[in-house]
Parts: structure tokens; C-alpha cells; sequence
């Protein structure tokens, strides 16, 4: 069963090259290299900033697109790990060592499986 770790946290990181972003850099590099050694992880990666976002929605036909984030909230979407894993229970495990989970929170979804088009 595949899983997807939804990561988030406040929109404003560490500077790049201090030492609070090597920190979590290595912290993240850490955990999923751990994922990659026990053969759980497929892929994962940090977003822009909510800011680079657009929104598309299309009304009565018509594509409305706006520059940002669908919802204004303290803490954004900041990255994902997709994850194969036996049960729900491997998962949770996994994403207990996401620094996100002690620093802020990630959500764990199972992915729906869908027959890829003949």
C-alpha cells in the first residue's frame, strides 16, 4: 500500500547556508535515507514557498487562476514523501521520524489504488 506523508510547517525556513538550515537539511536527509535503505520510499521533495503557487478553478467553463496558495493558514504545505509500505501502522512509523512530525505535524494519506488506462 503506498502512502503519501504530506509535510508542513511555517512558511519561513532557515536561511539557506546557516546553521539551522544545514541542520534540518541533514535531519531530512537522515530520515530519508533511512526510508531508501529499508526500501519503503519512491519519492519525495521540499515545494516553493506557498507564495510561487497558483490556483486553478474553473466556473461555468471558465478557468480562474490566482496567484497563491486555496487557503490563507499559518502553517503551509511545505513537501511530501510518497511511501511503500506493508499496513498503516509501517507508515505511521515512517513518518514519526519526518522532523516535520516533531516540529510541526505530517499527515499521512493512503493513496487510492487506480489501474493505470490501457
Amino acid at each position: 500500500m503506498r502512502y503519501l506523508f504530506l509535510l508542513y510547517g511555517a512558511e519561513q525556513l532557515p536561511e539557506s547556508g546557516t546553521p539551522e538550515h544545514r541542520k534540518m537539511f541533514e535531519e531530512y536527509t537522515a530520515a530519508v535515507q533511512a526510508m531508501a535503505d529499508a526500501g519503503v520510499l519512491i519519492s519525495c521533495a521540499p515545494l516553493q514557498p506557498a507564495t510561487a503557487s497558483t490556483t486553478v478553478r474553473v466556473r461555468d467553463g471558465e478557468t480562474l487562476l490566482t496567484d497563491g496558495p486555496a487557503a490563507e493558514l499559518k502553517e503551509q504545505f511545505g513537501g511530501y514523501t510518497l511511501v511503500e509500505c506493508a499496513d498503516l501502522d509501517e507508515a505511521l512509523k515512517w513518518a514519526a521520524t519526518m522532523p516535520a512530525a516533531a516540529e510541526r505535524m505530517v499527515e499521512v494519506r493512503p493513496l487510492v489504488p487506480v489501474e493505470p488506462p490501457a
